[in-house]
């Protein structure tokens, strides 16, 4: 996670932006503040806005109404190639026929600036992204995440203001995305630069991004850190777009300072903190997997506490998951770590049709209202 983000700055500010195709709104109403130095992810599905929303900042959009002010200047009048802006596209859009320095010194030969200054930018760029020996060769003659490496050192190489990144690991296999994610961050930290990403893939924005925008059907639903998206989840969308989640619907029974109770088809959820809402109120309780224990073994549990049936068992490895029926029909997920190569208690114990307990604190739900 970026650590050289000045809290409270408010270097990149979009204002009440909106985008407009044949009437439809692709982006509505998005307002926004960036911090300098801050890595900024933009998540969501398919078709949420997110990518018209980066391609108004880069100027290939004009937006329908609001602004774009970076570092005090209102980018709406000035054109994609006067804004000191990058992006890297999904694709990274190599030359084929250029080497990898030619690649890294193309926009800065098209920014007239002179050779010998452009020789030693280009250098700075292969050692950054540690491709030094590669310099000669052709994209085709790289790996895909050596291919991502030139097109970063390209887009760095003019010390853009803010970089654009739409995509950036999309197009590597699982394996190295994840590796990548990690190094990706290293370069970007370590240059300093301002960035916004675009991704569907919740992973890699939990893991790249110091904070997260979560946009769906053009507008932003919730901005937080990492942390805060997936604990604190403000509606149930993001509740159930961010990571794995039970829902519970009911209505709220109780509402005291420091607990609420809402009750639900399967029974009483205990909650402890109160929410100020309105008695008979619809709510949808959210509980994480992780955040469920299970055993044969009925637990001193005095609160959230169900039985159930084991229905289904999947091994991922690192964890188990089990889908447990509990009455009324509903099924939780829960998964738990495997700590033991050779674990014969807990989890591994546990078989098809093995009647369980379920239970959970009652700091482990939030309760939602929307």
């Amino acid at each position: 996670m970026n650590s050289n983000a000045v809290p409270g700055e408010g270097f990149l500010q979009m204002h009440h932006l909106v985008k407009r195709f044949d009437g439809a709104a692709a982006v509505d109403d998005v307002s926004l503040t960036i911090r300098r130095g801050e890595i900024f992810a933009l998540l969501g599905s398919s078709g949420c806005g997110k990518s018209t929303l980066l391609r108004m900042l880069a100027g290939f959009e004009v937006p329908t109404s609001g602004s774009v002010v970076l570092d005090g200047v209102d980018m709406a009048s000035l054109p994609p190639y006067e804004r000191p802006i990058n992006m890297m596209f999904q694709s990274y859009a190599l030359f084929p026929h250029l080497n990898v320095w030619d690649n890294i010194a193309f926009g800065l030969r098209r920014a007239s600036m002179p050779k010998a200054e452009i020789g030693v930018r280009v250098e700075e760029m292969l050692k950054l992204v540690q491709l030094e020996s590669f310099a000669k060769r052709k994209p085709h003659q790289l790996s895909g995440g050596q291919q991502q490496r030139v097109a970063l050192a390209r887009s760095l190489a003019r010390k853009p203001q803010l970089l654009l990144l739409d995509e950036p690991l999309g197009a590597l296999d699982k394996q190295l995305r994840e590796r990548t994610q990690f190094e990706l961050v290293n370069i970007l930290e370590s240059v300093g630069v301002t960035c916004v990403m675009v991704t569907h893939d919740q992973e890699e924005a939990m893991a790249m991004a110091s904070r997260i925008a979560i946009m769906s059907h053009g507008r932003v639903l919730q901005t937080g850190t990492p942390r805060e998206i997936y604990e604190h989840p403000n509606c149930r969308f993001v509740a159930d777009f961010i990571g794995n989640v039970n829902l519970l619907e009911g209505v709220l029974t109780l509402d005291e300072a420091n607990r609420c109770e809402v009750t639900t088809a399967e029974g009483v959820v205990s909650v402890g903190h109160g929410i100020s809402g309105a008695l008979g109120m619809a709510v949808v309780i959210a509980v994480r997997p992780e955040k469920i224990q299970i055993s044969k073994n009925r637990p001193d549990a005095a609160m959230n506490l169900f039985s159930g049936m084991v229905r289904e068992i999947a091994y991922f490895g690192s964890y188990n998951t089990f889908l447990v029926e509990i009455p009324g029909g509903r099924l939780l997920k829960i998964t738990e770590t495997n700590t033991s190569r050779n674990d014969s208690s807990g989890g591994a114990a546990l078989t098809w049709d093995d009647p369980v307990f379920v239970w959970w604190d009652d700091t482990a739900p939030v309760v939602l209202t929307q």
